[in-house]
């Protein structure tokens, strides 16, 4: 069965977003708005996976939520053209995920690189969710019956890893689903990543072999995106690097991380390639370049529109916050696929996109009748 081409990203609510979130993540979703059927989401029951001290608890992670929303709508994703939404309002979220847990193997989250990271060396008093993390994630995906992921390099796994639960699914209960209309067997896609752009994965501007983090607790090794200008100049003057003169091909940069790392955020922020960008620096000094970086990224985060935005969210109710509208609703036709699980069944056309019974120009999501 051909799947309808569809989009679905989020990004946890864990305090300001910065610019590796901004070039792995949200400059795709801008650009996909105008080609794809996009679904974009804040992924608030992520963030509750690490300890309270992370999160903030449930005032903060609220807080946090609307800030999150704010960005996106800042960084030019359109919220009456393509869904925007909370993850903890949509209680399918947690309902397939349980579903894949009992689909996934104890093998492939053993596997998982970033919950090593992440867990450190106590690894015994990580919590359950962190491990699980990968699976409420591929709910997260095939939910929707997504076919695509904008996602940066260190989630490219973890995408893999949905690609393998839906797959055993799909093996699994194959004579339910075809039993059930699905001729080919195939209920859920195996959703491919988007991995574009020269500095997917941005380094920190202090370590250029740590990844840029909001948890990092120097300021000046990231960029947030609600830095205003001056700040924006002054940690990119700051940031880490070395004496030499920038080479004239990538190879160059071997053992040179905080240099590529400079490289690599100038090239997509200026929307180039590594090499044209070498080809015009090359055996200049890198404080150069920093100073060309500093100009085209105050101009690409759009500081003062996120700062209006997130004041904004933070004076005014959130939408998503219970008891304050009504929770977006699935409309679901409720069959039984998986001997007893009541998973829910989705058309194979294209969901249908409806203006919320509440009002106020919000969207829920209404699946066709069979």
């Amino acid at each position: 069965m051909a799947f309808v081409e569809r989009v679905f990203s989020g990004v946890q609510p864990t305090g300001n977003l910065h610019l590796g979130n901004y070039l792995g993540a949200i400059v795709n979703f801008v650009k996909m708005q105008e080609t794809h059927n996009c679904i974009y989401c804040v992924v608030d029951m992520h963030a509750i996976t690490q300890g309270v001290d992370v999160w903030g608890g449930p005032t903060e992670l609220a807080r946090n939520t609307r800030e999150v929303t704010a960005a996106f709508i800042a960084a030019g994703i359109d919220p009456n053209k393509h869904i925007v939404f909370n993850q903890s309002q949509v209680a399918g979220h947690a309902e397939l995920a349980w579903i894949f847990n009992c689909v996934a193997r104890v093998g492939w989250l053993s596997r998982m690189t970033q919950f090593k990271e992440k867990a450190g060396k106590d690894r015994e008093n990580a919590s359950v969710g962190l491990y699980d993390y990968p699976v409420l994630m591929a709910a997260d995906i095939l939910l929707y019956r997504a076919t695509h992921v904008p996602v940066g390099e260190d989630q490219k796994q973890h995408l893999e890893l949905s690609r393998d639960i839906a797959q055993k699914f799909n093996n699994d209960f194959g004579d339910s689903i075809r039993g059930h209309g699905f001729n080919d067997g195939a209920f859920f896609p195996l959703p491919e990543p988007f991995i574009t752009g020269p500095a997917t994965r941005v380094m920190s501007l202090r370590d250029g072999t740590k990844k840029m983090s909001k948890s990092d607790a120097s300021d000046n090794s990231r960029i947030n995106l609600t830095d205003d200008a001056d700040l924006i100049a002054q940690k990119i003057r700051k940031a880490k690097t070395d004496p030499e003169p920038l080479p004239s091909e990538e190879k160059g940069l071997e053992n040179r991380p905080e240099a590529d790392n400079l490289v690599g955020i100038y090239a997509a922020l200026a929307e180039r390639s590594k090499s044209d960008v070498l080809q015009e620096f090359r055996r200049r000094a890198v404080l150069q370049l920093q100073e060309c970086a500093g100009g085209t990224l105050r101009g690409k985060t759009r500081a003062d529109r996120l700062r209006d935005e997130a004041a904004g969210g933070r004076s005014r109710p959130c939408r998503q916050d219970p008891g304050r509208r009504r929770r977006p609703r699935a409309r679901p036709r409720r069959r039984n696929h998986a001997g007893g699980a009541g998973h829910r069944r989705f058309h194979p056309k294209e969901l249908e996109l409806s203006p919320s019974p509440g009002g106020g120009g919000s969207t829920h999501i209404e699946r066709s009748e069979m």
